[in-house]
Parts: structure tokens; C-alpha cells; sequence
């Protein structure tokens, strides 16, 4: 059995697996929303041109697909991991982006540094392999290991420590639950009411800027304050036009899910638990399967070291 700092898989991942109703419904659930809201905000600040290439949800699911072929690599197999044509391929198959917007997405990776060439390492001169580049593996593994900790904060595991101790854990689990979530309807498709900014450019961020916002009694109420919200803010925070800001929640005011107090646009913002709600449930998609992958990694590893014994 293989040992991660003294101590063995089965006693590192103690953590419980939830189904999606309890983690859901769980009292710390809106506790690790805000944290994980932070979290994902703090990676943009650290690479923001990376984060707004994966903050609409269609390049998120992109962004996930691309790197889980990148870490599925095998050095033994020179036509294995990311290629230009399999992710361009994997991309139409699975409806998620059509060719063209799969190349171009490809290019601006490569153009901002983030995505690179693998020179030498492929006999077919057709195939175009690439690897992701330090900053973007960075930026997926801290992205991965906040969710490892917002897991742990709701049951007490250890996921958090056993990743860091063994990378495998990593490698394992990212590209399962991409594939996993690419079919998974809750996640692929979200509700309506948050789906005008999920498909936005930038859209994600702006939900996770309001979501960290939120007070601790937030899903008591049927209408939830938060202040010191301005398009104008939003627009800056995130770099995008206020056109952009304002298209975002046009519809979900229109359908009464979210509304100011006093001018459009300015001071003091309410969401209704509707619309809270159906992002939480979204997230507990996400969670569930993060929850489920780091869990078969581990047992995986497990009995391949069994059957080498």
C-alpha cells in the first residue's frame, strides 16, 4: 500500500463521501462557496489573461478538457496527450466549441504563453503536440487544491494534505472529473437564471465576486442584500466594457432575480434565493465529482501498488 508521509491512503482521504444532496444542503455548504468564490478570484489576480481565457463557462470546459489530455500523456505513446487535432476533435465531438473556435482558442494559449509546442518528440510531422506551460499547470493545481480544502472544511479530510504529498493524486483525479462533468447535464448546461453570465465573457468571475459577498444567513432569506455593487466597479475589477456588465444582468432583472435598491447599477444590490440556489446547485455538481475523482485516484493507486506487490 503506498505510503503518503507516513501514512496510508485509506487514513489520508478520510473524508466522507456525500452525495449530492448533503453536500448541497450541508450547513458549511454556503461557507465554502465564499471560500472557493475568493479563491478563484485571488488566481485571477495572480494571472488575470489566463483567468478570463477560462472564465466563461464554454472555455472553462475547454480549459478542463485541454489539460486533462495534457496530463494523460504518455511519454511511451509520442501520439498521446494534447494535440492540436484531438482537442479540436474532442471539442466538436462533444459539442462543446466548433473547430474554428477550438483553434482559435488553441492559438491564444500558445500566443499568451500558456500553452507551448513539444518539439521532437512525435515521428508524424502532422501531428502538432503541445504541453501546457508552468504558469497554467500552476494555475490548474491551485485551482484544484482549493476545492481539496473547501472538501476537507466540510467533513474534516485530508485531500488537501494527500495531494500535496503525492502528485498522482492530481494527475488522476483532474482529468476524471473533467470527463465526468463534460456529460454531466447539472454542470454542463446551468439553470437559466445564471446562465447569462456563465456564458458570458468574464461571466464566471462576476458570479463569484457577488457569491463571496454573501452574508452568513444568506439562504434563510428570500432576498439577500448585498451592498457596495456598482457596474462600474465590476466593469474595472474584471476589465471588461460596462456594456458588458449591464448585458450580464439585464435578463435576470427582467426575470426578478436580482434588483437594486435605489438607481440601477449603484449601491445596494438584492439577489433572490432562487437565484443563489440554482448557482449552488450547479456548484454541487462540480464538488460531487472533484469529491468522487480524488477518492477513485486514490484507491486506484492503492491497487496498483497492491497488484505490484
Amino acid at each position: 500500500m503506498d505510503d503518503i508521509s507516513g501514512y496510508t491512503y485509506n487514513k489520508a482521504l478520510n473524508g466522507k463521501h456525500h452525495s449530492r444532496e448533503e453536500m448541497l444542503y450541508h450547513p458549511r455548504f454556503l461557507e465554502i462557496e465564499r471560500q472557493i468564490a475568493s479563491h478563484l478570484i485571488d488566481i485571477h489576480h495572480r494571472a488575470p489573461r489566463l483567468a478570463r481565457l477560462a472564465a466563461s463557462h464554454r472555455k472553462w470546459l475547454l480549459t478542463q478538457m485541454l489539460f486533462a489530455m495534457h496530463v494523460g500523456r504518455d511519454r511511451r505513446d509520442p501520439r498521446s496527450g494534447l494535440t492540436a487535432g484531438r482537442f479540436m476533435q474532442a471539442a466538436t465531438g462533444q459539442k462543446v466549441a466548433s473547430k474554428n473556435t477550438a483553434a482559435s482558442f488553441l492559438s491564444e494559449l500558445v500566443a499568451y504563453k500558456f500553452l507551448r509546442d513539444v518539439a521532437d518528440e512525435t515521428p508524424d510531422r502532422r501531428l502538432r503536440l503541445l504541453e501546457t506551460t508552468p504558469v497554467s499547470w500552476d494555475a490548474m493545481h491551485s485551482w484544484f487544491m482549493g476545492h481539496m480544502k473547501c472538501l476537507d472544511y466540510l467533513d474534516g479530510g485530508n485531500r488537501a494534505v494527500a495531494v500535496t504529498a503525492d502528485i498522482r493524486l492530481f494527475e488522476l483525479a483532474q482529468p476524471r472529473a473533467a470527463d465526468i462533468l463534460l456529460l454531466e447535464p447539472v454542470w454542463r448546461t446551468p439553470r437559466d437564471s445564471i446562465g447569462n453570465f456563465l456564458w458570458s465573457e468574464v461571466g464566471g468571475l462576476v458570479l463569484h465576486d457577488l457569491i463571496r459577498r454573501l452574508p452568513d444567513d444568506a439562504r434563510s432569506r428570500d432576498r439577500i442584500i448585498v451592498e457596495d455593487v456598482t457596474f462600474s466597479e465590476i466593469a474595472s475589477k474584471f476589465g471588461i466594457s460596462l456594456t458588458n456588465v449591464k448585458r450580464m444582468f439585464r435578463k435576470a432583472e427582467a426575470d426578478q432575480l436580482l434588483g437594486w435598491e435605489k438607481a440601477a447599477g449603484r449601491g445596494v444590490l438584492w439577489l433572490s434565493r432562487t437565484f443563489i440556489e440554482d448557482y449552488f446547485h450547479w456548484q454541487s455538481a462540480k464538488f460531487l465529482e472533484l469529491d468522487r475523482a480524488v477518492h477513485w485516484a486514490a484507491n486506484r493507486l492503492q491497487l496498483t501498488q497492491s497488484l505490484c506487490a
